[in-house]
């Protein structure tokens, strides 16, 4: 344990979330332009495009999902080739230095602040940029198998192409109908992390749309700045309109785990041990949550898909008014491999300090657990709960103030007073 990466906590928190949904990603995915023009419909229907562009019943480029900025364009672009993107940035660009029309790409528009918006400008509609998948089993250049993607393309659907060939990408996020280029203008953040970084650093080619209309390619070798800024370089680059996700072979099942605990020093050490282990076995993914339970989490659970290891002591936990930490894990595995899982689960989990009749588990195949939070957001647009403000905030706090942040804001500002999620779990530095 002297010898692991320092680690930095990542903590994601909700100040106010009206739909209690896990997400930890605002996605923002937007590229504003320094230069402008004052009678953009005029320009604009002069722009010869192989899309569309609307100037009409465009409002829904005004809203973003943190639903707190309502920002009208004066026209969105459905481009239908990479070709329209570079000729729409072109034109803007060409304006000159003193014309103030913004151009903003959009995929899901899953940023809080507006990011994704162009107020009296163009909004780039990511999503019609529509482009042949195509998955490489092998390959003499790179390390792993690879899937070459456009920008605009929904991470649900990179993963259901990609299962077609036994392989899936290796970083995720917890929500998947999100863009390509949406996670890669941020970081890419899950459960996954610590095992392989961000979707970032799973990213081995980029094709972008420059501020000056130009079409480039970038690897971490070739145009390398461009490269490298571009990835969670919040869209101030360029507009990713093609990506090389690194592969890996995808597991049939996933053992999904939660465990409980009271103590906030036993909940941190043992995420920060799992994290860190360099030999062993090891779980895949790993994050964890702050429990202010009103209504009876364990009723809940036990209502749902997990499964109580142990019915008989579950009288003993008194949740009610509590703060509590849930330490959630998961472990891949394929079918004939299920009884080894669970001798490697159990030697685990022998090491951790959790509340021993705390453990819940289930097993689900392994696209229903990446696809775990849609279930939830499915729930809610049922309920007309999706729809509304969601306000987000994303802290690193270092390792040495974690219990700080604990005692003041966790047990002290927030105690019983918020019902959204509060995600918090560890990464190594590195």
């Amino acid at each position: 344990m002297e010898n692991r990466a320092p680690t930095v906590v990542l903590l994601f928190v909700i100040c106010r979330l009206l739909s209690a949904v896990s997400l930890n990603q605002d996605l923002k995915l937007y590229w504003p332009s320094s230069v402008s023009c004052p009678d953009c419909p005029a320009v604009m229907k002069r722009l010869h495009l192989d899309g569309h562009i609307a100037f009409h019943d465009i409002q829904n480029a005004a809203k973003d999902f943190g639903g707190r900025h309502h920002s009208p364009p004066a026209a969105v672009v459905y481009p239908a080739s990479i070709t329209d993107i570079k000729n729409l940035v072109k034109s803007v660009y060409t304006l000159g230095p003193h014309a103030k029309l913004t151009v903003a790409a959009k995929g899901r528009g899953h940023s809080m602040e507006g990011q994704a918006q162009a107020l009296d400008g163009i909004v780039v509609h990511m999503q019609s940029l529509k482009d042949n998948m195509q998955v490489f089993k092998e390959s003499k250049k790179y390390a792993t198998p690879y899937v070459d993607v456009n920008g605009g393309e929904l991470w649900i659907d990179v993963l259901t192409q990609t299962l077609k060939e036994g392989l899936a990408p290796r970083s995720w996020t917890d929500y998947l109908y999100l863009t390509v280029g949406g996670t890669l203008s941020n970081a890419g953040i899950s459960g996954q992390t610590f095992r392989h970084g961000p979707q970032i650093s799973n990213v081995y080619h980029l094709q972008i749309v420059t501020g000056k209309g130009e079409i480039l390619n970038c690897t971490k070798d070739y145009n390398s700045d461009l490269f490298y800024g571009a990835l969670g370089g919040l869209g101030q680059f360029g507009i990713i309109t093609k990506a090389r996700i690194a592969l890996e072979q995808a597991p049939q099942m996933v053992k999904w785990i939660r465990v409980l605990y009271s103590d906030f020093a036993s909940f941190t050490k043992d995420q920060e041990y799992l994290i860190s282990k360099q030999s062993g076995p090891t779980f895949h993914y790993l994050e964890g949550f702050v429990v202010v339970d009103k209504e009876g989490l364990l009723s809940n659970w036990r209502s749902s898909l997990f499964t109580p290891q142990y019915p008989t002591n579950l009288s003993t936990i008194k949740t009610k008014g509590r703060i509590l930490y849930c330490l959630e894990l998961a472990m891949n595995y394929n079918d004939n491999d299920r009884f080894t899982i669970e001798q490697e689960i159990k030697l685990v989990l022998g090491f951790l300090s959790f509340i021993p009749s705390s453990v819940f588990t289930t097993d689900l195949p392994y696209l229903d657990f990446l696809d775990r939070v849609h279930v939830g957001e499915e729930k809610l647009r049922a309920k007309g709960l999706w729809e509304v403000p969601h306000p987000w905030l994303n802290l690193f706090i270092p390792k040495s103030k974690i219990a700080d942040f604990d005692r003041g804001v966790f047990r002290g500002i927030l105690r019983n007073n918020t019902n959204g999620p509060i995600l918090i779990y560890p990464m190594n530095r590195n």
